[in-house]
């Protein structure tokens, strides 16, 4: 059995989690009031975001300050709510409010150690040509 290892909970002795059985990964992107508890996160994902909280896929919460996250992951026969808070630094968490995105377990680890989804560099238009010449 493979155990699902968040970088974030490395320091919990067993998961409870099964990677193996874990269908998706969902992140719940910007903010959720973290005062919520099972029932009211299965109720977003179920009634906004219109996705079946019992189908065993993981779905990730973040508060206001980003610096703590809620996992809501059913595993066949009750409910899994994880809670971590962050005593230094904040998670880089998608700011669209309203939306939900899903992942792999490669983002989850990259996202959970601090690392962005989204690309930081982005395109630009390179300048119009410019005469480089001076004239005296």
């Amino acid at each position: 059995m493979a155990i699902l290892w968040m970088p974030s909970l490395r320091r919990c002795s067993t998961m409870l989690i099964d990677s193996t059985k874990v269908r998706q990964i969902f992140i719940v992107c910007g903010k959720t009031d973290l005062r919520r508890g099972i029932d009211g996160l299965a109720a977003i994902v179920q009634e906004q975001f219109e996705l079946d909280p019992y189908n065993q896929a993981l779905y990730l919460f973040c508060g206001t300050r980003k610096d703590r996250f809620k996992a809501l992951y059913w595993d066949g026969d009750g409910f899994l709510l994880l809670y971590k808070r962050l005593e230094n630094g904040r998670l880089q968490w998608p700011t669209n409010q309203d939306a939900i995105r899903k992942l792999n377990f490669k983002q989850l680890t990259r996202l959970l150690s601090g690392w962005s989804l989204d690309a930081t560099i982005h395109k630009i238009r390179p300048p119009r040509h410019v005469s480089m010449t001076t004239e005296r």
